[in-house]
């Protein structure tokens, strides 16, 4: 009887165990692995976990598709294979942010690990409080560090590699900002015949921001109506809403041409307009050397500002990020400047106005349109790395729990998968599958430029930012009375520049890192607008004549 009693027990804890492996590699497909190293993989982290089951862990994300994907399907299956419970909530960006500096500044153990952007490196690596995970995976975690992790796989490892050369994040999600446009209406030959007509050149892909300025009057103020539906030449948002800063801070000003030449980020003054003496921020006023209040963003504001108003839907200049993100899939947009790659999931869905009959995408994206201050060898646009955060305090049961989950929803077995449903490629063996290429005619040019060099000139916030979650409320609240007409351009860009000096100064004096922010004295702007670089000097002519690219040859613009 006992035989019999320990072999069904037996039995039981078999089939325990295979039912959530065979769930697993029933969901978790394609995938670049075969199936036999996927199970190896699986099984590996079943092994690992073996210490830590029956542990809680919280983490926190934003609400995109990839964030609710693995909330909703991989949390639960990493929780069957392992014995760890997640809960993996979904919050608002800022909140994420937020809940994150406030586990720094009071100790409370929040969560135990947060997916949060990479736009917060120069602040990790300055104030000791985020895991260095090089030193993590070499020491304390080197037991729950998976072998087939293969951090030269991440396209975006630069993203979260500090100045100092550690890993301090691992890339869970990307997605980056482009030009987004009917290529149906732009291929219309009586809209182009009109556009020719009209501007004395052809309606194609904007190269610079006069051609944008261009195409968005022809829509707004010549079409007006395609279809029997009022359209619009240009979309944006402007609500008075934390992701207003977001909007203009994510390398708006380094479209336009505000910064240095130099990748990531400009040196010695990034598109944030800072500028850094070594490895310490020096300021951000044109008194001190940076370039947040001089002539390049000022156009930078100014062209925003008037496009939102004149161009956009009326309803466009009180809406945040979440509002406005599907606007363009109603069918009424024929472009934007500035359009999250996060999106696609949404614009691809079946039925939706933007997609055919046969399920193509009536849109494509493709290299943004620079402005009149742009230079060769600056950065292109901004690239959003969400990226996995575990801070010292953690305990290190916590830690290394934490650690198994995030390598879970990024490992070889499950991120092909993932990258289909929530299209924030991470890694280059999944952009070279064979499903993901199979893919890219449904995906409108997402894949055509993450396989592409392009991908590394479009770039997040730089470590030039010594306190991101600080800093970046700065944005919206300083910018907003210029966006709803209270002060100018230039007077909200002075205020700004002139608040983030004040920051940098509190920094520098909180700060004890060698890279803590040391202010420049006050030299005046003539000063430094007689200095080669940034800040430049005010154009002659800030609207050069239009141009524009037939698509394939825009796309080349990406080699």
């Amino acid at each position: 009887m006992r035989f019999l009693i320990g072999l069904a027990l037996y039995c039981s804890a078999v089939a325990l165990a295979v039912e959530p492996m065979e769930a697993a590699l029933s969901e978790l497909q394609p995938s670049t692995l075969s199936r036999a190293e996927q199970q190896a993989e699986l099984q590996w982290f079943i092994e690992a976990a073996k210490p830590l089951r029956g542990t809680q862990v919280r983490v926190i994300a934003e609400h995109i598709p990839t964030h609710w994907y693995e909330a909703n399907v991989l949390a639960p299956l990493f929780s069957q294979l392992t014995g760890i419970r997640v809960i993996h909530e979904i919050s608002g960006e800022d909140d994420v942010v937020n809940k994150l500096r406030t586990q720094q500044q009071t100790g409370l153990p929040l969560y135990d690990a947060y997916i949060s952007d990479s736009d917060l490196l120069g602040q990790h690596f300055r104030d000791d409080q985020v895991l260095i995970l090089s030193d993590f995976i070499d020491g304390e975690g080197a037991a729950v560090t998976l072998p087939s992790l293969d951090l030269a796989d991440f396209i975006g490892l630069p993203f979260v590699t500090a100045p100092d050369g550690e890993l301090y994040q691992l890339p869970d999600q990307q997605f980056a900002n482009l030009y987004w446009y009917r290529q149906d209406w732009f291929e219309r030959p009586e809209l182009r015949q009109a556009f020719r007509q009209r501007y004395g050149y052809e309606l194609d892909v904007p190269q610079n921001w006069s051609a944008y300025e261009d195409i968005a009057a022809f829509f707004s103020e010549q079409v007006k109506e395609i279809d029997g539906q009022r359209v619009y030449g240009h979309m944006d948002y402007g609500g008075f809403d934390p992701s207003l800063g977001w909007r203009l801070s994510d390398a708006w000003l380094g479209m336009a041409g505000v910064a240095d030449l130099g990748l990531p980020n400009g040196l010695p003054v990034d598109d944030w307009g800072i500028r850094v003496e070594a490895c310490q921020p020096a300021g951000a006023s044109m008194a001190r050397g940076g370039a947040l209040d001089s002539p390049a963003a000022v156009y930078a504001l100014q062209r925003y500002i008037d496009w939102l108003k004149r161009y956009a839907p009326p309803e466009a200049q009180q809406m945040s990020f979440n509002q406005a993100g599907n606007v363009a899939a109603q069918g009424h947009i024929a472009q934007q400047i500035f359009w999250y790659t996060a999106f696609t999931a949404d614009y691809t869905q079946p039925g939706s106005a933007v997609v055919d009959e046969q399920g193509l995408p009536r849109w494509r994206v493709a290299p943004s349109p620079r402005g009149a201050y742009w230079r060769e060898g600056m950065k292109s646009g901004y690239q959003d790395v969400g990226a996995w955060t575990l801070l010292k305090s953690t305990p290190l049961k916590q830690q290394q729990a934490a650690w198994l989950y995030a390598q879970f929803v990024t490992a070889k077995s499950v991120s092909l998968r993932k990258t289909l449903v929530g299209l924030t490629p991470i890694r280059r063996s999944d952009l070279d599958s064979a499903p993901m290429l199979a893919a890219a005619p449904k995906l409108g040019g997402l894949v055509e430029f993450y396989r592409s060099p392009a991908a590394r000139r479009w770039t997040p916030t730089g470590a030039n930012v010594p306190d991101y979650s600080g800093m970046a409320n700065l944005w919206w609240r300083q910018l907003h009375p210029a966006v709803s007409g209270e002060l100018s351009a230039t007077q909200a860009l002075q205020n700004l520049a002139r608040a983030f000096d004040r920051y940098l100064l509190a920094a520098g004096q909180r700060q004890r890192h060698a890279c803590a922010p040391r202010l420049n004295p006050e030299q005046g702007a003539l000063f430094w607008l007689q200095q080669p670089g940034a800040p430049w000097p005010a154009l002659g002519n800030e609207r050069p004549a239009g141009q524009t690219l037939p698509y394939t040859e825009a796309l080349h613009a990406w080699d």
